[in-house]
């Protein structure tokens, strides 16, 4: 087998296109695993089991079935509803809640794991529970666990090829193009998996320095 240099620089326009949606999936997707996951999380202290209950059963629900049947579900089941969302915004939905329902376990136990010391001193200073939250508890809670909520943006950036199935032309998806019209699937995959290995790793030893800091 020989290494074919053109059809890499050929498919490489193609790549830079593919990368951007992958970013934008990602990005996208992490600012709505983190807000919607913080929503569970809060939701599930909530003192009502009215309130708890649905939330629980709604999250393990996501938690404990394929990203891909989701995928799927948002892209051909809702148009049928007549609720039609693009292939991006449907993938990007798709991640965002599939992983809350993880962010959410992580800022759970960032919260529990402030200790129970900050909550008599608030209490002893007559803050209001809205003011509790906000000054105290959320900003020691978080930092706790952002190389935790680092590492699921990791593992969701290896989850975006899965948006291929829903005709997104990401990374993976525009190499599967590329290789179909020309019949050259050697130089675009391995392209695409050293770009993978290009930003994950970095990011995973960004995420190990983060956590000596925030720790020690």
């Amino acid at each position: 087998m020989k290494w074919d240099w053109s059809a890499v620089s050929d498919f490489m326009p193609h790549f830079w296109d593919g990368l951007l949606v992958t970013l934008q999936a990602l990005a996208l997707g992490s600012v709505i695993s983190f807000a919607l996951g913080l929503v569970w999380a809060l939701l599930m202290r909530m003192p009502s089991r009215w309130v708890r209950w649905p939330v629980g059963v709604v999250t393990e629900f996501v938690r404990n079935t394929p990203l891909l049947v989701q995928l799927f579900f948002l892209f051909y089941v809702l148009p049928e509803w007549d609720i039609t969302f693009s292939a991006l915004t449907t993938g990007v939905v798709a991640i965002g809640l599939h992983y809350s329902t993880y962010t959410m376990q992580v800022y759970r136990a960032g919260i529990e794991g402030v200790p129970a010391g900050q909550w008599e001193a608030a209490t002893a200073l007559s803050l209001p529970l809205a003011r509790t939250w906000t000054a105290v508890i959320l900003p020691q809670a978080v930092r706790r666990v952002v190389p935790a909520l680092g590492n699921y943006v990791i593992s969701m950036l290896k989850d975006t090829p899965l948006l291929m199935a829903i005709t997104v032309l990401d990374m993976l998806g525009e190499a599967r193009l590329y290789s179909q019209q020309h019949f050259q699937f050697t130089e675009p995959l391995t392209v695409i998996g050293v770009a993978f290995i290009l930003i994950s790793y970095p990011a995973s030893l960004l995420l190990r320095a983060l956590e000596r800091r925030l720790v020690h």
